[in-house]
């Protein structure tokens, strides 16, 4: 390289001839040559030999074309390969046959501005609540541009809850996004559409709510990376009595730690940047859609309903007669053409039985009506049934043993 460049030098700026050059530098006036003809520097090339990977590459493609997501490490084994061991150069080769084949899927860098989209999740921690022995699912939303990181446990991941834990945390965010990125989440899409409950809750506040194309996690890759730091970060070492519990150690670390620290790709706190974050928001309606877990039953003699595993009980004043039952993470409660027949604090522990003293001293009551009713209609004499004279049977008897 360096009697290349001091070729070029003397030839360029000192003006001498080649046969001075390689005089001077004690080479061949071939090589002063060749150093004059090549604008680029020489560097040394090897012929590739092949490696050990090459007989395999009919088997690669094959899988590949069947099967364009196979990990190097499954080709390995399929094909054989050093006894499913994946190396690096059988990784490398690889990766170039699936530029070949043209199978790569880039993931673009999206950029997004303030207000501008909030992506939403369900995290299922591995630590169960203690009161309840269950898993619940943990509702979390997160911020595009700022990377405002919102989250709370919720009591089941059907819809009514859903929505409900929305609401909530739109309300801390401070306002409405222009889109509500989601996945397809069992409790609020069907068939890759929102359901009619989530659909009249997205049109009462005007919010846009996109859904994920299947097999393309990338689209919410903030909110992916957001369960990854609480399943990392918040998770470990931490014991969760209740529901309540761990919303309120959950709240306090997302204040003191998650909002708090420096974000690497924006290089800035979550929590400096929510202010110009809201300025960019939606106002929120002042009241906000009912999010409830609904359905309609007729009552039976039992008097209990359940809503989520738990059973309530509701006024046995209106046994058999059909009757509405509304659940949010608050109440439940239940209506009879229009009048309450039941209204109990929202039970998270699963398979419990809520009763109201009320409903069973009611229930006593019509007990005792309808046994006083019974005896009132059953006759306190015995029915007169007709007796035959015992002397037939003897003529019969008489008769059979003539």
């Amino acid at each position: 390289m360096a009697d290349w460049a001091e070729i070029r030098h003397l030839s360029t700026v000192e003006h001498l001839s080649g046969r001075a050059i390689a005089a001077l530098l004690g080479v061949s006036r071939h090589t002063v040559a060749k150093a004059l003809a090549s604008d680029t520097p020489p560097k040394y090339e090897r012929v590739p030999s092949g490696s050990k990977v090459d007989q395999f590459i009919p088997a690669i493609k094959s899988l590949l074309l069947a099967h364009p997501r196979l990990k190097a490490t499954v080709i390995a084994e399929r094909v054989g390969f050093n006894n499913g061991v994946c190396t690096t150069v059988f990784r490398a080769k690889v990766h170039d046959i699936k530029q070949q084949l043209g199978v790569v899927d880039p993931a673009d860098r999206l950029v997004f501005a303030p207000g501008e989209q909030a992506q939403c999740d369900l995290w299922f921690p591995t630590t169960p609540i203690q009161a309840t022995g269950v898993v619940h699912p943990v509702l979390t939303m997160i911020a595009c541009w700022s990377r405002f990181l919102l989250a709370m446990m919720i009591p089941t991941r059907q819809c009514g809850d859903i929505l409900g834990g929305m609401n909530l945390l739109l309300a801390r965010l401070g306002g409405l996004p222009d889109r509500l990125l989601w996945d397809n989440e069992s409790g609020i899409v069907h068939g890759h559409k929102l359901i009619p409950q989530a659909s009249a809750w997205a049109g009462a506040i005007g919010a846009s709510v996109k859904l994920t194309k299947p097999w393309d996690p990338e689209t919410k890759g903030r909110v992916e990376r957001a369960n990854g730091y609480l399943a990392s970060s918040f998770e470990p070492a931490r014991v969760f009595t209740t529901i309540t519990d761990f919303n309120i150690q959950l709240d306090d670390w997302l204040d003191t730690k998650a909002n708090q620290r420096i974000v690497r790709t924006i290089n800035a706190r979550p929590i400096d940047l929510l202010f110009d974050e809201r300025m960019s928001l939606t106002p929120l309606p002042d009241t906000m859609p009912p999010a409830t877990i609904e359905t309609t039953i007729r009552l039976s003699r039992d008097y209990h309903v359940r809503i989520a595993s738990c059973d309530y009980s509701i006024d046995p004043s209106v046994i058999g007669r059909v009757i509405n039952i509304k659940a949010n993470l608050e109440t439940v409660q239940a209506t009879c053409q229009g009048q309450l027949v039941a209204n109990h604090p929202r039970c998270f522990t699963p398979r419990r039985t809520i009763t109201d003293p009320a409903h069973v001293a009611t229930a006593a009551k019509l007990r005792h009506q309808f046994q006083q009713a019974q005896q009132a209609i059953t006759p306190t004499t015995a029915p007169t049934v007709e007796q035959r004279d015992l002397a037939h049977y003897d003529q019969l008897y008489n008769q059979e043993e003539s």
